[in-house]
């Protein structure tokens, strides 16, 4: 009379005998199952989902992200990219494939790289220093004919003076400033 009785099989819960607790429900250890498998739970971990119980393996297999690197389930953290789930640990730079989380990358035909790779693979080069331009986080750069310099390297090859938003001159591959270009 003063037993639990059973979520599953609606019988009394002998007092004395083990049973599962959960939301103000009792079980019968054998009645505490999966909702998916139907295997007996017991004291093992479940996840709850929509008024139902689910062992852990059939909880990720059900309704967990998978990652698009490894192909399992991402039960903590985890980030988005492009839209698709990846682990923290799966997100390599393609180049030379260290990870990504937390530091800066771009990405070339949808595969992600590290600054370092990046510019080795695809930045073009500055004309002034030979360093590659990145164009992140806003740097500005001038690009005349096929070449390209950093705004700080866009300097008269004679003197020297910043030449960016003045009118300059080309000798050949060297850009001048007006005044050193007059004996052209």
């Amino acid at each position: 009379m003063y037993s639990s009785v059973c979520h599953e099989c609606k019988k009394a819960i002998i007092p004395g005998t083990r049973k599962i607790e959960h939301k103000g429900n009792s079980w019968h250890e054998t009645c505490f199952i999966c909702h998916h498998c139907q295997q007996p739970m017991g004291t093992k971990s479940f996840i709850p989902k929509d008024d139902k119980n689910y062992c852990a393996p059939c909880y990720e297999k059900q309704f967990a992200m998978h990652c698009v690197q490894c192909k399992k389930a991402i039960t903590t953290g985890g980030i988005t990219y492009h839209d698709q789930p990846w682990h923290k640990e799966c997100f390599l730079c393609a180049g030379c494939k260290k990870p990504l989380t937390g530091q800066q990358f771009t990405s070339r035909d949808e595969f992600a790289y590290c600054l370092d790779c990046f510019s080795h693979l695809y930045a073009k080069k500055c004309a002034g220093c030979t360093n590659p331009i990145i164009g992140l986080g806003g740097t500005k750069y001038i690009s005349f004919e096929e070449r390209q310099w950093h705004n700080d390297c866009f300097n008269c090859k004679k003197c020297a003076v910043s030449l960016v938003g003045c009118g300059f001159l080309t000798e050949q591959d060297d850009i001048l400033c007006p005044e050193c270009g007059k004996n052209l």
